[in-house]
């Protein structure tokens, strides 16, 4: 530590002065410039720095401030951070955070990166990270913290509360669980509340004041979780593998953010944006996931304007349609991502599987009609106002109906069709959609207008 303190001038930002602490290698007062801060704000300081300084400065500070830094980054930031580290480092970071947090950030990491950190772990502790990370991040498995405050049906109420209160009883770690009892084979049968065991006299067995408990196995859905935890007011459920043993606790945080984090990735995917994408990472990187996308629809797209092509004479002869052709490519656009959208909620819900894809149709061609016929009406005489031919209102108006149709269709669809095939549904739903529509359009209105040239000119 330096011998010389940074002196924080009133005059001075917050990252002059975080800079000129990392430049001194002050430990000490990065870690006072961050501390006060709300942890989101700290974060935003961090992440501001060039890649050398956010190293250093999640070296420097206490493990606690560091683990809590990455902890409140998306799961795929907070594991780059990781893997810039030290494994040893890394390591004291881990040991401050709950096992849950910890497999996640596992997850994300190459897996060179992951191995090093994890065979310098307690092996216990790795054992259970490797365990978590092995489930489906959207089950109860994948959510779950290893830590789960259980004790043993031959216990009393007076062993139980001598173990809590001796220092080698961590409380804290358990997010505020009720304990669990387990039989000889670890199997929950029965939880106390903390008010019934100070409550009740030291000689008690624990199973005299235990009620039943509800437990969800390790592939229980997240929206299984979901409707549970909506339905009850727990704020964790004991989780249980396929044997009965108890394995660890889901929390009602645990499920809440995971919803969120599952429809932040839904729409950022149906716009093109895979990933956690953030502007502190790696500019190539960030360049190559959206290349990814963006090349596909290049391709999607030219197959789009080879419709227009082969209607070039059309176009020349009738030159008002070119007027028309983007309005009814992006209306009917939207009218497919609003099917998408609802496919992909039923989807996250779970009331519709890729079997459901004939009913869902059903239901999304009544409403293709329906606003097909409005929408055509309305783009129909707004054409035969504006250019004053009736024939050209027609053809307008048919197409636009026509491609309604067809874009709810493949918007409430498709992403049951892709979920069978085992693609991710939101990613290529949007891509989809736009080239179809767009070369769908384009078709109907050509299409019609060569019909009906006699009309239109």
């Amino acid at each position: 530590m330096s011998e010389q303190p940074v002196e924080i001038q009133p005059d001075r930002s917050l990252e002059e002065a975080l800079l000129a602490a990392i430049a001194q290698d002050d430990a000490a007062e990065i870690s006072a410039l961050l501390e006060p801060l709300p942890l989101a704000d700290a974060l935003r300081e961090i992440l501001q720095l060039e890649a050398d300084d956010r190293k250093k400065v999640l070296t420097l500070v206490p493990p606690a401030l560091a683990a809590h830094l990455i902890e409140e980054a998306p799961h795929e930031l907070g594991a780059s951070l990781m893997e810039a580290l030290e494994a040893a480092r890394a390591v004291e970071i881990m040991d401050e955070l709950d096992s849950d947090v910890q497999a996640d950030l596992i997850g994300d990491m190459e897996a060179v990166e992951a191995e090093a950190i994890l065979s310098k772990m307690d092996a216990g502790d790795a054992a259970d990270v490797r365990r978590l990370a092995e489930y489906d991040p959207e089950t109860a498995g994948g959510l779950m913290m290893a830590e789960a405050f259980w004790f043993k049906d031959t216990q009393t109420v007076g062993a139980v509360l001598r173990e809590m209160a001796s220092d080698d009883h961590d409380v804290d770690r358990y997010r505020g669980q009720h304990p669990y009892i387990v039989d000889e084979n670890g199997a929950p049968i029965g939880v106390v509340s903390l008010r019934g065991l100070l409550s009740t006299k030291r000689s008690a067995r624990l199973t005299s004041i235990m009620i039943e408990p509800m437990t969800v196995g390790v592939n229980a859905s997240l929206s299984e979780l979901e409707d549970i935890f909506d339905k009850y007011p727990f704020l964790g459920m004991p989780v249980v593998e396929t044997d009965g043993r108890l394995v660890g606790t889901v929390s009602r945080e645990a499920v809440s953010y995971a919803l969120l984090e599952r429809a932040e990735s839904e729409s950022l995917k149906l716009q093109g944006v895979v990933g956690d994408e953030l502007r502190s990472m790696p500019t190539w990187l960030r360049s190559r996931r959206r290349l990814a996308w963006l090349s596909a629809n290049i391709v999607l797209n030219i197959i789009a304007a080879s419709v227009i092509s082969a209607y070039e004479a059309t176009l020349t002869a009738v030159i008002a349609i070119a007027i028309f052709l983007p309005m009814v490519s992006d209306m009917s656009g939207c009218s497919g991502n609003q099917a998408v959208g609802v496919t992909m909620r039923e989807l996250s819900l779970g009331l519709v599987r890729p079997v459901d894809a004939f009913r869902v149709w059903l239901k999304e061609v009544s409403v293709g009609v329906i606003n097909g016929i409005a929408l055509g009406i309305l783009i129909g005489i707004v054409a035969w106002v504006w250019k004053g031919n009736a024939a050209l209102g027609l053809v307008i108006g048919l197409a636009l109906a026509m491609n309604t149709i067809l874009a709810v269709s493949i918007g409430g669809v498709v992403p049951l069709l892709l979920k069978r095939l085992g693609q991710d549904p939101a990613a290529a739903s949007g891509p989809l959609l736009t080239t179809v529509t767009d070369m769908a359009g384009f078709f109907f209105v050509l299409s019609l207008a060569t019909l009906m040239m006699p009309w239109l000119v």
